[in-house]
């Protein structure tokens, strides 16, 4: 690519799911930012993709197609990124559409769980916060990714809490009072999704889950890279998971995980604050 600058930031949400700007603001952000590409990395969903690689074309700005997806093992959340998925393949969309089920369920009990507390917001409120005007059945058609987010924002537009910290902190976190975690998919079923819909896994923010075990465990399995790179990894943990990656011949990959903005807190980092080389690109699609 002839670009002054070559590096990606492979980890971006959008209003897909729970990030604040749209797919095209992303990739315009990642113009400003002098990259080369950026992956759009929806939970559950891969609906801002198409947006995204049509201004991609239009700024000269490489988009990866990709999606975060939400698993649980030994009670913990667990994310794993998915990169090139054949998005046309009914099978893969299909799958990726349960989640969204789960998730939405998952919402419902929350919801429930902040009712019991003495906190009154309904999941229309919800909706509200995080997209307006649109309804639940219109956010199922787009193929929009709702989570807890999304309930931060409800409940600082109701004045249950001052910002997000404090929602998450008080309620939505885990070991938080209104925390709830039903079973879900393990990641080693969300490996295997993603290689049958011909794209490639990656551990996401490995750092983040306090169980290095478990994540030597799915590199064993099959995972095929590691976000050593993150905006919540330290120096500490990029040598950990880069010594990891080293030692299973891991793709490295890195992203900011960029969501937005909400009351002017960026949340994880903005675009482009963690980046790998581009030439990680030609390691990430599926060879033939």
């Amino acid at each position: 690519m002839a670009l002054m600058n070559v590096l990606a930031d492979l980890h971006t949400h959008t209003t897909a799911s729970d990030g604040m700007q749209s797919p095209a603001d992303n990739v315009r952000l990642a113009k400003e930012a002098g990259l080369a590409a950026i992956a759009i990395t929806d939970h559950d969903t891969v609906a801002g993709v198409a947006e995204a690689l049509l201004e991609g074309e239009r700024l000269n700005i490489t988009v990866v197609p990709g999606v975060e997806v939400s698993t649980v093992a030994e009670g913990t959340d667990i994310h794993i990124l998915g990169y090139y998925t054949n998005n046309n393949d009914e099978k893969w969309l299909s799958r990726l559409s349960s989640l969204r089920g789960l998730r939405d369920q998952r919402n419902e009990m929350i919801i429930t769980k902040l009712n019991e507390l003495g906190v009154v917001l309904s999941m229309d409120d919800v909706i509200a916060a995080a997209h307006g005007e649109s309804s639940k059945e219109e956010l199922q058609a787009a193929e929009v990714s709702i989570g807890r987010p999304h309930i931060a924002a409800a409940l600082i537009q109701k004045g249950f809490v001052q910002n997000m910290k404090e929602a998450f902190d008080r309620y939505l976190a885990a070991g938080a009072v209104a925390y709830v975690n039903p079973p879900r998919l393990t990641p080693f079923e969300a490996i295997d999704w993603i290689r049958e819909a011909g794209g490639t896994s990656v551990i996401a923010h490995p750092g983040l889950y306090n169980n290095d075990s478990l994540v030597e465990e799915l590199v064993r399995y099959g995972v095929q890279g590691i976000e050593v790179f993150h905006s919540d990894h330290g120096p500490e943990e990029e040598q950990r998971y880069g010594q990891l990656a080293a030692e299973f011949n891991l793709i490295v990959t890195g992203g900011s995980d960029f969501h937005g903005s909400r009351q002017g807190v960026v949340f994880h980092g903005e675009v482009g604050s963690r980046t790998v080389n581009a030439s990680v690109l030609k390691q990430l699609q599926p060879s033939g």
